[in-house]
């Protein structure tokens, strides 16, 4: 609990008030998210501020800022959070007790929601590398240590025939600190995984040509004969002023979970909530809430009762 920071506001959201004391109270219900630069922070936020005004006052959703997707299996595991946004991959590794999670008895204590939107594979690599077969050997950076980013990296490069510690000069960094590396030319290439368009490669673009590399049919068949979570994915063209045309890659999904004991009204009245008053969320991601990915990226792990009730109502479930 001590890399959790007490919250107290969003910034441009309004009054919201995050308070971690209040994750026990019966109807407060605190969503575990990601950094407070991150999209799942600013998304969550904002989901959270519409679904309490439409509510009014029934249940009292608050966001936290925590390490991510890693971070969030354990804080809903443990009760401390009782819904929480994450990579289905990370989801999948929890209920596998494999990848990040092995080692570790496997974590069953959540069910699933809802898969929001793709968080695609950004491959942001300086001009002149046109392949992901020509990071071999170069240095590049793979996120933070022990990252989702760095386990997706890994995944990658083995469908390619390479080994992340034996043949690439590994490099652990954040995003921001990632575009910086490119532009100061101390890295070679970097794998961002998050929705697109994403804060630092735009910036990056703003004053730096660079390049995004495809996942061919090939090897993305490759990935998903391995890992089923990965499904495919285009970065329109336009995405990024520098990129000309579009880019197919592979993507995760972010997906919302809550702990087993959450009860099915509160689960419920979220996931009714997450699809009928998506257009009052004043959000980019809004736009990509759709109830059939929404169910059928869920479907991964055990569906939560609440939301499992909602999708019935909605015809879903047959």
């Amino acid at each position: 609990m001590k890399n959790i920071k007490r919250i107290l506001s969003i910034i441009l959201l309004g009054s919201l008030v995050f308070s971690l004391s209040s994750c026990g109270s019966s109807n407060n219900v605190a969503i575990a998210t990601g950094g407070t630069s991150g999209t799942y922070y600013g998304f969550t936020g904002v989901v959270a501020q519409v679904l309490n005004d439409k509510l009014g006052g029934k249940i009292n959703f608050t966001v936290e800022s925590t390490g991510a997707s890693k971070a969030n299996v354990q804080l809903v595991d443990s009760g401390d959070c009782k819904i929480a946004l994450l990579q289905n991959d990370v989801m999948y590794y929890a209920y596998t007790a494999t990848d990040m999670f092995e080692g570790s008895n496997p974590v069953t204590s959540f069910s699933s929601i809802a898969g929001v939107y793709p968080e695609t594979i950004q491959i942001v690599a300086q001009k002149g590398i046109t392949s992901v077969d020509q990071l071999r050997g170069k240095v590049v950076s793979v996120g933070d240590a022990g990252s989702g980013v760095e386990f997706n990296a890994r995944q990658v490069l083995e469908a390619y025939g390479m080994d992340i510690d034996k043949d690439i000069k590994k490099n652990n960094q954040s995003f921001a600190d990632s575009a910086d590396s490119l532009k100061n030319g101390t890295i070679d290439a970097a794998f961002v995984v998050a929705g697109h368009p994403t804060v630092a490669i735009t910036e990056l673009a703003s004053n730096y040509d660079f390049e995004i590399l495809n996942i061919d049919d090939v090897h993305l068949a490759a990935l998903q004969s391995k890992y089923s979570f990965y499904s495919k994915a285009t970065i329109p063209n336009g995405t990024y002023s520098k990129i000309n045309g579009a880019r197919q890659t592979a993507a995760v999904v972010a997906t919302f979970i809550a702990g087993n004991n959450v009860s099915e009204d509160t689960v419920y009245e979220f996931t009714k909530g997450l699809f009928e008053y998506k257009n009052d969320f004043q959000h980019a991601k809004a736009e990509q809430i759709d109830i059939n990915y929404a169910y059928e990226t869920a479907k991964s792990i055990n569906i939560h009762p609440g939301a499992l009730k909602y999708y019935k109502e909605k015809g879903l479930v047959k």
